[in-house]
């Protein structure tokens, strides 16, 4: 917005503040007295009118995302480049996730290209070490179409720049070479990159979707950056180790103790083998100074006629200081553990920082004052005054805008779209208060389109800015930022299988999938999957029958038992499960048609009031969210009572979804029930909702323990009489002294971990009145399907968009990292839970905890405690009475705590990836950057299933493919407590996918009274090499994958969908590979023209026609379009079956396999008419 711009720089002062600027003479100029959006306003004015780049130091995160909204909304987006430094001591000791790495990397290219923009830097990432300027510029890889490209060149490079080597490309900062085709993920892209190449040439550069591998969009160059932010060669590796020896020596002069020394030996020197082999040991940058000849700092990207803007240095000078001295600390620490070498300089301090910058610097302050270490030369003071928050209160706006007309003020109003500005002017027309959209060059009330985060006043300037925050009391709504990291793991769908995985064969059972393989049979190549059983028994089982298998998985977390090849245990187990999954459907329809049956009350459409109450909303609303909203709608206008089942993570918004269906209940003057099953969740749920209607004449009650005995009862008579619109509460609100006037909408939040009494309460509660049930347990799609008749459901898939992902860390155990992670959350306002899971000694840790942070308020959490007593802890933690919450995983899966931004896992390597999922999701829900760490005991020896888990929660750290693993978890436990106890002796002896198959398969049966036929599939039997060849698709996993797309198809437009997706991932096909299409696609026009089979014995093709297919079929046709072939095509019956020979040795000069093929496509066309 140019608006605040063009009146800045009418001001005398500011327009000789920015020629001083242009003529480098402002260097160690103070700015004091700007407060709010007025100090981004300022920069903004600056960076327009001079030709500078601009670099930001700000004291942490927080303020820098601050800024770099602020800025980013004055001027856009392609200017405004952020820097999130670590602001964790020990970061570069941890494994940590990608996310703020990523976002490092694009904008240190930028930076080394010296980009002119708007760099916002957290005064932490000044003190990091890296590497020379012209170093990252020698690792910039770039080609273009045309271009020849050394391919082993490339792939030594990319390994240097930090990248990895994978089958496939699905997560940051992966690479994979497949024949001609290079993938490459950038940590900072948002789709990876594929390049394919003819020889040595560049073919086609274009980006692809990590979910589907399907290629996005062309490109014509490309330029790719490091994957890491610490590049050494193998040359550089090799002395790097030469320097830890040196050191390693001086350092063990100086300890004394032998264990010790024996640990740093230990330590260091496995470091030093990995290097000399030109390896990277894990967690190399702790090595600070040691790292390179010569180190360098951020600083030194920066353009030299650069101008860097110190945010509140008195606020950045003690944050160093606190820094610096924790830093010093916890590496004493690691020395004296044998972790550490004396003489490394882990980071440059500030006054370094200071004496080596070399651009004009300036200082922001909100006071004038003096900085140690900082001569001033002058100090520019701009009067300017917060803006006052009005809220809706008019008469304080009425004068305030008096005051600003008689001084010839320029008000601005502003708000980030057209509605809101629409509204606003609306508001102020309301009150006579005369305004204009747009700006015109003269005192005046404008309203303007741009998102700021605090309005100001300046007196002198005669400038007023009022945000729509500070003039409505709702927040507007956040403009998502689409994320940048996929969750791209998702292809890797968890129903494949991979080696090692249990497998079900339909008609064999239970075995252990070993892997795929080509074999020779009769003299021609097939792919086999290779499935043992009990006793070494082996089934080989070809691709094309690949549907028959699918992978095991329990209800639980058992080892399955194998089944024997040919024995009968299988078999009567499937009866078994069958016989109960016949029943279960019959009771599904006739809860269906009793449903159907049933007569309630109809809603009335949508109104304008609900309408704008949905508009007021202060977040943007995810697609899953609209659809869910739209689909409780409809449901309520219907007559049929509603019961429907909403289905999403806690933070999903499923909140939302029932407030306004509860909001629609009201207007057409019905009552509403929302049940909760505890105390804490009726208190967080009365505050949400009491606060959403506290614009509406609705009047909303609580019934729970912490209501006084008065309280009680006037909501139970507000009830009765009709008075109270909405009751909040636990199974009291199921008493039989709760009576409604008129109840209309029952809404149940998580409804299974209520007990059968109260679910027998809530029956009688629900007839004839409609039914929303909330769910944070995951419930399976495939279940979904079978339940049809139970009740209807919506899921909620997509997350909300968060500003930020949880930066995670895994790591050893250590004191001084859970002090620095409690201290830091405390020093922003923040509060953290601490995840311990052994009740006998927890007393003991919160002591511990209490000694490593005196200042810190620690309650403690478990389920031993009464219910009374844990809700009163939980509480009062809720409304910031203790700083840490030390729990056991009892941590409320309801409880939403959005000052709670630290989580700290004890022992992670004994929990779940599913637990270690959720308990992930239990911070970052505010818009503040959220810390996850999970830590694992120092141990000499782990045992290798702690080693995998550890190895899980690592790869974790990306949120890869343990996501979906943990949501499948969770989502067939969700579905055990869904279906009884008694289905999960079911599940387990057949595995969840087979299972949910056959439920589906006889819901669907009872419900259309067709019996679902066993569809025959065409067999095919030629004598030709029809297959992928590893050296095609190496990768078994990806193999199955492509077979599975092979084996679906259906249709002949889908012949050439694959065989592009095929050149696209893979390159151009081999022969076998596009005999094995052909096959394919011959298998469709047999099923077109109902033929059974086509086999071939001793050199000939016999093509079998059903009854069906012989009736249909017009044999004239395909007699007189089969002539070119001659005597090489035969006809004759078999009964009253059409069977059509061709004879290889008759084929002259065709080749046989097309002949098979065109008389293939002859018999689909001929159709008699019909």
């Amino acid at each position: 917005m140019d608006t605040i711009h063009q009146i800045f720089i009418k001001d005398k002062q500011i327009d000789n503040m920015i020629e001083q600027i242009r003529k480098n003479q402002a260097n160690d100029h103070l700015i004091t007295g700007l407060t709010g959006s007025a100090r981004p306003a300022l920069i903004h004015t600056i960076y327009q009118e001079t030709n500078k780049s601009i670099y930001i130091m700000s004291s942490n995160l927080l303020q820098a995302q601050k800024l770099v909204d602020d800025l980013t909304a004055l001027v856009g987006d392609g200017h405004v480049h952020y820097y999130p430094a670590e602001e964790f001591i020990a970061a570069n000791m941890t494994t940590s996730s990608h996310e703020l790495r990523a976002q490092r990397i694009a904008t240190l290219g930028r930076l080394v290209n010296k980009e002119r923009g708007i760099y916002i830097i957290p005064v932490a990432g000044m003190r990091s070490m890296l590497n020379a300027p012209q170093k990252w510029l020698g690792y910039e890889l770039s080609t273009s179409l045309g271009q020849d490209v050394d391919i082993n060149t490339w792939l030594d490079k990319l390994v240097e720049m930090g990248y990895t080597r994978s089958e496939m490309v699905t997560t940051p900062g992966e690479f994979a070479m497949r024949g001609g085709i290079l993938d490459i993920y950038p940590p900072y892209a948002q789709d990876p990159i594929r390049i394919e190449l003819f020889d040595t040439e560049v073919d086609s550069i274009r980006t692809f979707s990590a979910d589907n591998q399907r290629s996005i969009e062309k490109l014509k160059e490309i330029k790719i950056f490091p994957a890491t932010e610490l590049l050494l060669t193998k040359e550089e590796r090799i002395k790097l180790a030469e320097r830890l020896e040196a050191s390693l020596a001086v350092s063990l002069k100086k300890v004394r103790k032998q264990e010790t020394q024996e640990l740093l030996m230990q330590n260091i020197q496995h470091d030093i083998e990995l290097l000399r082999l030109g390896h990277l040991p894990d967690h190399i940058a702790k090595y600070g100074s040691l790292l390179f000849d010569q180190p360098y700092f951020l600083g030194d990207y920066f353009k030299e006629d650069g101008l860097v803007l110190f945010d509140e240095l008195g606020r950045i000078q003690e944050v160093m200081e606190a820094w610096e001295r924790e830093e010093n600390e916890w590496f004493i620490s690691l020395i004296e553990g044998g972790k550490m070498l004396h003489d490394v300089k882990p980071s440059h301090s500030l006054k370094e920082v200071l004496s080596m910058l070399k651009q004009q610097k300036m200082y922001f302050a909100l006071f004038t004052r003096t900085f140690a270490g900082v001569t001033l030369k002058k100090t520019i003071n701009i009067s300017c005054k917060p803006m006052q928050q009005f809220h809706g209160q008019i008469a304080l706006l009425q004068n305030e805008i008096e005051r600003w007309t008689h001084e010839k003020f320029v008000v601005l109003f502003t708000a980030n779209s057209d509605s809101r500005i629409k509204a606003m002017q609306n508001l102020l027309d309301d009150y006579h208060i005369a305004s204009t959209i747009g700006y015109a060059d003269a005192p005046g009330i404008y309203l303007v389109n741009t998102a700021l985060s605090s309005g100001f006043e300046l007196p002198l300037q005669k400038i007023a800015v009022v945000t729509d925050d500070e003039l409505f009391k709702q927040q507007a709504k956040k403009k998502s930022r689409p994320q940048q990291m996929t969750n791209a793991e998702r292809i890797k769908s968890y129903t494949e299988i991979k080696s090692g995985d249990y497998v079900v064969h339909v008609h064999h059972g239970i075995g252990k999938y070993i892997g795929i393989e080509t074999l020779v049979v009769n003299g021609t190549h097939q792919d086999y999957l290779h499935v043992r059983y009990r006793e070494d028994d082996k089934l080989y089982v070809p691709v094309d029958q690949i549907e028959l298998i699918q992978r095991y998985v329990p209800s639980g977390e058992k080892e399955p038992k194998l089944h024997k090849l040919g024995g009968t245990e299988w078999k009567k187990t499937h009866k078994k499960v069958s016989n109960a999954v016949q029943d279960i459907a019959d009771d599904l329809i006739k809860l269906y048609a009793k449903r159907e049956a049933e007569k309630g009350y109809a809603f009335s459409p949508d109104s304008d009031e609900q309408r704008g109450f949905e508009a007021a909303f202060p977040y943007e609303e995810t697609e899953d969210q609209l659809r869910t909203i739209a689909e409780v709608k409809k449901d309520m206008e219907r007559e049929r009572p509603m019961d429907r089942l909403v289905c999403g993570d806690v933070g999903y918004g499923k909140t939302e979804v029932a407030i306004r269906a509860a909001f629609k209940a009201i207007l057409d003057g019905k009552q509403v029930a929302f049940l909760v099953p505890t105390t804490i969740l009726a208190q967080q749920h009365y505050e949400t909702i009491s606060k959403r209607f506290e614009d509406y004449a609705i009047n909303v009650g609580l019934l729970s323990r912490f209501r006084s005995k008065k309280q009680q009862t006037e909501t139970l008579k507000g009830l009765k009489e009709g008075t109270v619109d909405i009751v909040i509460g636990t199974h009291r609100i199921l008493s039989k002294d709760v009576v409604y006037q008129d109840l209309g909408l029952l809404i149940v939040d998580e409804e299974q971990r209520f007990g059968v009494t109260h679910k027998e309460k809530i029956k009688q509660l629900r007839t004839n009145v409609d039914v929303l049930t909330l769910t944070a347990t995951p419930i399976p799609r495939t279940l979904h399907m079978s339940m049809v008749g139970v009740r209807d459901l919506s899921v909620i898939e997509t997350p909300p968009q968060n500003r930020f992902p949880v930066q995670t860390y895994v790591m050893e155990h250590n004191g001084a990292l859970v002090r620095e992670a409690i201290e830091r959350e405390m020093a922003r306002g923040g509060q953290v839970f601490y995840l311990y899971n052994r009740v006998e000694d927890i007393t003991r840790r919160v002591e511990e905890i209490q000694m490593l942070v005196p200042d810190a308020r620690v309650a403690f959490a478990h389920g031993k405690m009464t219910e009374a007593k844990l809700e009163s802890v939980i509480l009062s933690f809720i409304e910031g009475e203790y700083d840490v919450l030390v729990t056991t995983t009892i941590i409320e899966t309801g409880v939403d705590i959005p000052n709670v931004n630290t989580l700290i896992v004890h022992d992670a390597d004994r929990m779940g990836l599913s637990q270690l999922y959720q308990l992930r999701g239990r911070v970052g829900r505010s818009n503040r950057i959220a810390y996850a760490y999970f830590m694992y005991e120092r141990d000499k020896v782990l045992t290798e299933v702690a080693e995998q888990r550890l190895q899980a929660v690592k790869e974790f750290t990306e949120l890869g493919s343990g996501f979906k693993i943990a949501m499948r978890d969770l989502s067939i436990r969700g579905a055990g407590n869904l279906l009884g106890a008694q289905q999960h002796g079911f599940i387990d002896s057949i595995g969840f996918d087979l299972y949910s198959q056959m439920l589906e398969e006889a819901v669907e049966e009872r419900r259309t009274g067709v019996k679902r036929e066993e569809k025959q599939d065409v067999e095919i039997m030629l004598h030709v090499d029809a297959y992928i060849p590893d050296a095609y698709i190496p990768d078994g996993y990806q193999k199955i994958q492509m077979y599975k797309r092979i084996k679906a198809m259906e249709r002949i437009e889908d012949y050439s969908g694959i065989i592009d997706e095929l050149q696209d991932r893979f390159g151009d096909l081999p022969v076998e590979t596009e005999r094995l299409m052909r096959v394919a696609r011959m298998k469709v026009w047999a099923k077109e023209a109902n033929v059974l089979s086509i086999k071939e014995k001793q050199q000939v093709v016999s093509i079998i026609l059903s009854e069906e297919g012989t009736a249909n079929t017009n044999g004239a046709q395909i007699v007189e379009q089969s002539m070119e072939f001659g005597r090489a095509v035969g006809f004759g019956m078999e009964g009253t079956q059409l069977v059509i020979t061709i004879d290889y040795n008759k084929c002259g000069n065709h080749l046989p396999f097309e002949v098979v093929e065109k008389m293939m496509q002859i018999i689909a066309s001929a159709k008699k008419d019909s």
